[in-house]
């Protein structure tokens, strides 16, 4: 069994804060790019590279949780989020690309509020706990 130093632990934390903060920004740009469609032609390749962008961050937080839970043991739920946030990427690709804006724009909202809860809340991990007063 390997040995975990606090390095490692910072690493990993430092991973999955990084793989969750560029999820987050995939889908405010996703967000940007949608209201773009609207107004100009761009809009849509825009909106198409960045589906792939955010398909691939949604992977990379995947990876990320399964790293930080090896490394630092404790429960698997976040790995669960996060494959159940792939699955939600998954159906969001799906409506986008079957044309389904009345499914696949409430589901982009969605999934950017639950981003950025797991955003806040990997930024909060490993911060130093107050003393109750």
């Amino acid at each position: 069994m390997p040995v975990r130093t606090p390095a490692a632990e910072t690493r990993g934390l430092t991973f999955l804060r990084t793989a969750t903060a560029l999820q987050t920004l995939t889908l405010l740009f996703q967000a940007v790019t949608a209201g773009l469609l609207l107004t100009s032609s761009r809009g849509y390749r825009l909106h198409d590279f960045g589906s792939k962008v955010m398909y691939a961050a949604a992977m990379l937080y995947v990876l990320a949780t399964v790293l930080a839970w090896r490394r630092g043991g404790g429960s698997p739920r976040p790995v669960l989020y996060a494959t159940g946030f792939l699955l939600l990427a998954s159906a969001q690709v799906a409506l986008g690309v079957a044309h389904v804006p009345s499914l696949h724009v409430p589901l982009g909202v969605v999934m950017f509020a639950l981003s950025t809860l797991a955003l806040a809340r990997a930024l909060s991990q490993g911060l130093p706990r107050r003393p109750a007063a």
